[in-house]
């Protein structure tokens, strides 16, 4: 069977390994352009897929978007049998879909119906879910709609970031996509129809979405510091400045809403309800670091606020 696969981030790699260490043939793989890095934008890095698929002597295909007369013709000529998306960053058209003549499937990172879209994993934190989980569906034209060929759960940790949850659903989901091949291979998968009624959305998220308000209550301000660690990171304003926070848990202590309540080896700010601790900060254009090097660098202290 011939695979042409889909993805553009480090998440999509551990399946696009499973699939080359195991007995499927890669037609080709399709991902992003490399991208300008840089003050001066004059050097290009290229996805992570991009460099796994080249080592293993796979064509790559880079078009900025999936569609137009080059790109199909491109598709074709890999002559797929199937096709598996992996967090590709674009909506595929229903004559994408069409050209593998056993369809596609895509590999999401969550309980399918809940929190279609972009950013499942940054939502499953914000939302406070207590797991998560993995959907392998046959692919259709609506947004992660399609039948469930299947899933596999995940506990959420209280303390687990973006970060380390993708790390770990990335491993789980190519495990499960091997498994998935397998049982389709054998004909053993009965797609289930997933219940609409019941489904939750995960929009792509900006960087106003990592904006801490202080007025909200600490439990949904550590959630969001969690969800946006490691990038964009959660940010506040102190002194003019963009700061963002990492590594939070919730505290004692009350004030008004952004008041710095402690500033040692970690800092604590007052929210609406509670208070929020954290131990890593970066002040605009800075590294990441310890709130204790910053505190003694003078960096900020007690009873100032953060906005």
């Amino acid at each position: 069977m011939r695979i042409v696969f889909f993805g553009t981030p480090a998440f999509a790699v551990p399946s696009l390994q499973a699939l080359l260490h195991g007995r499927f043939t890669l037609a080709g793989v399709v991902t992003q352009p490399d991208k300008p890095q840089g003050r001066s934008r004059s050097e290009l890095v290229a996805p992570p897929i991009k460099a796994t698929a080249l080592a293993a002597g796979v064509p790559v295909l880079q078009p900025v978007r999936p569609v137009g007369d080059v790109f199909m013709t491109g598709l074709r000529r890999l002559e797929p049998d199937l096709g598996i998306v992996v967090a590709y960053g674009h909506v595929l058209r229903p004559e994408v879909l069409a050209v593998p003549p056993r369809g596609m499937i895509n590999v999401h990172a969550s309980l399918l119906p809940r929190h279609r879209g972009a950013a499942p994993i940054q939502q499953a934190i914000l939302a406070g879910d207590r797991q998560t989980g993995i959907t392998i569906m046959q692919m259709e034209e609506g947004l992660d709609s399609g039948p469930i060929l299947h899933s596999v759960a995940t506990p959420v940790g209280s303390d687990e970031t973006a970060g380390s949850l993708a790390a770990r659903l990335a491993e789980l989901g190519a495990s499960a996509l091997i498994e998935t091949l397998s049982l389709l291979s054998g004909g053993l998968v009965r797609p289930q129809a997933q219940d609409h009624s019941r489904a939750s959305y995960a929009p792509k998220l900006d960087r106003e979405a990592a904006r801490l308000l202080w007025e909200r209550d600490a439990a949904v301000l550590v959630r969001q510091i969690r969800a946006f660690d490691p990038s964009p990171g959660a940010w506040t304003q102190h002194t003019g400045g963009t700061l963002k926070l990492f590594n939070a848990r919730e505290a004692q202590g009350s004030a008004e809403p952004g008041t710095v309540l402690e500033a040692g080896n970690r800092l604590v700010i007052a929210a609406g309800s509670g208070a929020v601790a954290v131990t890593e900060v970066q002040p605009a254009g800075k590294t990441r670091g310890s709130v204790q090097a910053w505190v003694h660098g003078r960096g900020i202290g007690t009873g100032q606020r953060l906005t």
